[in-house]
C-alpha cells in the first residue's frame, strides 16, 4: 500500500514539476518559488532512488528546463547547457567539497565563487571573432535563435578585439533593477499584473519580435562560462574569464579563488551584503572546481555538472495581515491574484503587495483574507506569501474565491491547469499584446507595427480589434506623433499585404490558447478553409497529429464562442484571407519533410525562407541527423553539408530549390 502510494506520488509530483518548468522558463509567470520547486524536486529523487521501477527518461530530475518557444527557430547546442544543482545550506557546500575531494583524490583542488545572476542563460557564438549567433538554454540540448534581440543589447560585442576561430560563451541576460522597477510601476499605474521578478521580464523581453523593447529595457550580459571552444587556450575558469574579458565580453568583477573551504565559505557569507548594492539580482553564489581536466574527470549527472554547485541565499520574511485580493489580467489573458497586506518592510523596502500565483496555489496552502501570513522576498523579486499562520485565526477570515467573469472586461473565464484565463481576444487588458502579436513576424507579419505603434492605434481609438487594422488609412495615421506621409502609406501597405497570409498565419495570430504557428499549421493542411474548420469536432480535432483532448476542447471552445465567431467573420468581411490557399497545393512535395538550411544564402532572407517552408508544412531543423530529408545549401556550406552526404541525405542547391519554389 505504501508503495503504491509513493508511486502515486511520483507521478503528481513528475506532473507539477513539469508545469512548473513550462510556467518559468516558457510562459515566465512562475507558479512557485526556486526554493519550493527544488524542495519537490528532492523529494522526487528520493522517491526515484526507492523505486527504481518507476524510472522515466523524461522525469525532471533527469532533464534541464522548459524547452522551446513557439515561434522562434530552434537550434542544437554543440555541447549539452547543463543547469546547476542548488543547495541551500553551508553543510551541502562541504559535502558537496568533500564528494569531489573523494573524486579526485587530492586535499585541496582549487574553487572558484562568483556571484549567481537572476537572469536568463543564454550561449553567444563567435566565428573569426564575428557574433555568429545567440540561443536560449531552452531544454539544454535545443533552444531558441535569439540572435536579433541580443544583438541589440550593448554589453554584448558583435566584434571580439581578437580573432578566435571558434569561441562560444554561456552566460546570464539581467536587467538593472531599476528598469525592472520602473516598468512594473507604470503596470501598477494601469492596473496590470505585475511581473514576479526581473528574470521572468528579462525573459518576456527577449521573447519579444520588436527588438525596440530589447534595446529600452537595457537589457545586459555577464559570461560565465564557456561550450565548444577552438583556438583560445586556458586551463581553467579563472583563466579563461580573464582571457574573454581581454577580448572584451563583460565578466563577473567578484570572481574571488581559494583551495580552502573555510575560506571559501567566508567568501559566500560575506557577500551576502554585497549584493544588495549591486543593482541587479543575485540570488546566490556558483562554486566550481577551476581546473578544466578536473572538472571534465568528474563529469556530470544527465542533468548537471558534478563540478560545480549553486548556493542560494535565503530569503527575508515577515508577519502580517492580509487585507484583500484584486485578480489582474496579464498580456495573455491569465488572471493573477495578487495581495494587498498591511505595510510591512523586507530586504529594504516597505512592502504591500505580494503575488499568490494561482488559485490552485491559494487553496493548496489554505490562504484567507484577514489572515496574518508569512510573506518571503528574496533581492528584488516581489514577494510572496508563503502561507497563513493558522494559530492566529479568530474565525472572521474569508475563504478566496477566483472571478467568475474578467475583472477587467466582464468576459468568460476558463481554466487551463493551475491558472485561469479570460477567454476575450478582445479585453482591454490584453488587446495591445494581441494585436502586436498578431502584426509579428511569425504571423502576420506586418513590418512596422511594433509596441510602441500599436500604443498609439489604441490611445487615438483607432484599433480595438485585429480587423481595424485593415480600415487604416494613411490620413488616420499621419497626425500621430513619428508618423509622416511616408510611414503612414508604408505601414498601410504593409498591414494590406498581410491579408494574403492564409489560414495557418490567421489561425496562429489570433492567439488561441495552445495553438502556435506549428499547431495552425497542422490545421491549415488538414481543413482548406475557416469553414471546414468550424465545422469539426472535438474528436476530429483531437485526432490530429500532436493534438489532443485538451488542445481540441480549447480550440473548439474557441471557435464556437460568441468572440471566436466574431473575430473570424469580422477579419473575413475585412478582405482576410481564411483559406488555406495556393500553400495546399504546393505542400504536397513539402509537407512532413524535415529541412536544413546551411551555408549563405544569396537568393532568399534565411528568416523568410524559413518561415514560407514551415507554411508549406516543413519542419526546418538547426541540425542534420538521420531523420533529415533535405538539406538547401549556398556559399561556404561547411560541416552540416558534409554530414548529409555522409548520410546519404537529399542535398539543394539554390538553383534547385528555385526550381521548385520561385522566389516571392
Amino acid at each position: 500500500m505504501a508503495a503504491e502510494k509513493d508511486l502515486e506520488r511520483i507521478e503528481s509530483l513528475r506532473t507539477l514539476l513539469r508545469t512548473a518548468n513550462h510556467a518559468y522558463y516558457v510562459d515566465a509567470d512562475p507558479i512557485m518559488s526556486d526554493r519550493e520547486f527544488d524542495g519537490l524536486l528532492e523529494e522526487l529523487e528520493h522517491l526515484e532512488a526507492a523505486h527504481p521501477e518507476a524510472w522515466a527518461a523524461d522525469s525532471p530530475t533527469r532533464v534541464v528546463g522548459g524547452g522551446t518557444i513557439e515561434g522562434f527557430r530552434s537550434v542544437e547546442h554543440a555541447v549539452p547547457m547543463q543547469s546547476i544543482d542548488n543547495t541551500y545550506t553551508m553543510e551541502d557546500v562541504r559535502a558537496w567539497h568533500a564528494r569531489v575531494v573523494a573524486a579526485l583524490e587530492m586535499d585541496r583542488p582549487l574553487l572558484t565563487c562568483d556571484p549567481k545572476i537572476d537572469g536568463v542563460a543564454v550561449s553567444l557564438l563567435y566565428e573569426q571573432g564575428r557574433l555568429i549567433r545567440a540561443v536560449t538554454r531552452g531544454d539544454g540540448v535545443r533552444g531558441d535563435d535569439v540572435t536579433p534581440q541580443v544583438r541589440r543589447i550593448r554589453s554584448v560585442p558583435i566584434r571580439l578585439t581578437t580573432s578566435v576561430d571558434v569561441l562560444e560563451v554561456r552566460g546570464e541576460l539581467f536587467m538593472p533593477n531599476e528598469v525592472f522597477e520602473q516598468v512594473n510601476a507604470e503596470r501598477d499605474a494601469e492596473g496590470a499584473a505585475l511581473y514576479a521578478n526581473a528574470r521572468n521580464l528579462t525573459a518576456g523581453t527577449l521573447k519579444s519580435l520588436d527588438t525596440e523593447i530589447v534595446s529600452a529595457r537595457r537589457l545586459a550580459f555577464t559570461a560565465h562560462g564557456r561550450g565548444l571552444v577552438k583556438g583560445l587556450e586556458a586551463g581553467g575558469y579563472a583563466a579563461f574569464q580573464r582571457t574573454i574579458a581581454d577580448l572584451g565580453l563583460p565578466v563577473s568583477g567578484d570572481l574571488q579563488s581559494t583551495d580552502d573551504i573555510d575560506v571559501l565559505l567566508g567568501m559566500i557569507e560575506s557577500f551576502a551584503d554585497q549584493r544588495q548594492t549591486l543593482g541587479y539580482g543575485v540570488d546566490g553564489m556558483v562554486v566550481r572546481v577551476d581546473d578544466f581536466s578536473q572538472q571534465e574527470s568528474l563529469g556530470s549527472t544527465s542533468k548537471a555538472p558534478r563540478w560545480c554547485i549553486a548556493f542560494k541565499y535565503p530569503a527575508e520574511q515577515g508577519r502580517t495581515r492580509l487585507e484583500h485580493v484584486d485578480w489582474q489580467v496579464g498580456r495573455n489573458g491569465t488572471l493573477t491574484p495578487r495581495a494587498t497586506m498591511a505595510p510591512i518592510q523586507l530586504a529594504g523596502t516597505t512592502v504591500s503587495h505580494a503575488t499568490l500565483h494561482n488559485i490552485e496555489e491559494i487553496r493548496r496552502k489554505d490562504i484567507r483574507v484577514g489572515d496574518d501570513v508569512l510573506v518571503e522576498k528574496a533581492g528584488e523579486i516581489i514577494p510572496q506569501v508563503l502561507g497563513p499562520i493558522e494559530s492566529a485565526r479568530t474565525g472572521d477570515e474569508v475563504e478566496i474565491e477566483p472571478p467568475a467573469t474578467c475583472p477587467a472586461c466582464g468576459g468568460p473565464v476558463g481554466p487551463e491547469g493551475p491558472r485561469l484565463f479570460c477567454l476575450n481576444p478582445e479585453c482591454p487588458a490584453q488587446l495591445r499584446e494581441r494585436i502586436a502579436w498578431f502584426a509579428g513576424r511569425g504571423q502576420m507579419h506586418i513590418d512596422g507595427l511594433g509596441l510602441k505603434v500599436v500604443d498609439q492605434l489604441v490611445d487615438a481609438g483607432l484599433v480595438a480589434h485585429f480587423a481595424d487594422l485593415y480600415r487604416l488609412r494613411v490620413e488616420d495615421l499621419v497626425p500621430l506623433e513619428r508618423f509622416g506621409e511616408k510611414a503612414a502609406a508604408k505601414l498601410v501597405a504593409g498591414i494590406a499585404a498581410s491579408r494574403d497570409r492564409g489560414l495557418a498565419r490567421v489561425l496562429a495570430a489570433v492567439g488561441i490558447r495552445q495553438i502556435g504557428r506549428t499547431a495552425a499549421r497542422t490545421l491549415a493542411s488538414h481543413f482548406a478553409d475557416i469553414e471546414a474548420l468550424m465545422a469539426a469536432d472535438e474528436d476530429q480535432l483531437a485526432a490530429l497529429p500532436d493534438f489532443g483532448a485538451i488542445t481540441a476542447g480549447l480550440l473548439h471552445g474557441f471557435l464556437h464562442s460568441d468572440v471566436g465567431r466574431e473575430v473570424f467573420s469580422r477579419l473575413g468581411e475585412a478582405g482576410v484571407d481564411l483559406t488555406s490557399g495556393e500553400a495546399a497545393g504546393e505542400a504536397s512535395i513539402w509537407s512532413g519533410k524535415r529541412v536544413v538550411l546551411t551555408g549563405t544564402l544569396s537568393a532568399f532572407d534565411r528568416r523568410g525562407l524559413t518561415e514560407r517552408l514551415e507554411s508549406l508544412g516543413a519542419t526546418v531543423s538547426g541540425s542534420v541527423s538521420g531523420r533529415t530529408d533535405l538539406v538547401i545549401y549556398g556559399d561556404k556550406a561547411g560541416s552540416k553539408l558534409r554530414k548529409a552526404r555522409e548520410l546519404g541525405v537529399e542535398t539543394w542547391d539554390e538553383a534547385a530549390l528555385l526550381d521548385v519554389l520561385p522566389a516571392d
